[in-house]
């Protein structure tokens, strides 16, 4: 299991998970208790936690401020042809924040997860 991981706060765990597991090829690591589950794909390891008092990554602070979704910090997933992933996710309903977007290196778009959080789709051009 890869030492490096990713934390994402999301609203829903289960609908998180079905979102990574159905649309991107992620599969369940783990899911100890309701508002976390470890979830991988190849060498990546995914965290998903919801905020709550049980402790942990979603865990509320003192004075009552809660980790929340959103935000432009993302993980890129490289992918072969960006614009046919592009459709096949939209016709899944998949939201974006971006269409296509051409780049120097390679084309990206914007993907979002059903709390808001941003990943990259990226094809690179060389």
């Amino acid at each position: 299991m890869s030492p490096v991981s990713v934390r994402y706060i999301v609203n829903d765990v289960d609908e998180a998970i079905a979102f990574y597991t159905e649309l991107l090829g992620f599969e369940v690591v783990m899911r100890p208790a309701p508002p976390f589950a470890m979830l991988s794909r190849g060498e990546m390891r995914l965290l998903l936690s919801a905020p709550s008092g049980q402790g942990g990554g979603g865990q509320i602070l003192e004075g009552g401020r809660a980790p929340e979704p959103g935000g432009w910090n993302r993980f890129q997933i490289q992918v072969e042809d960006v614009a046919a992933e592009v459709e096949r996710l939209k016709a899944a309903g998949a939201n974006f924040r971006s269409d296509v977007l051409i780049g120097v290196g390679g084309d990206q778009a914007l993907l979002e997860d059903p709390s808001g959080n941003a990943i990259e789709l990226f094809q690179p051009k060389f």
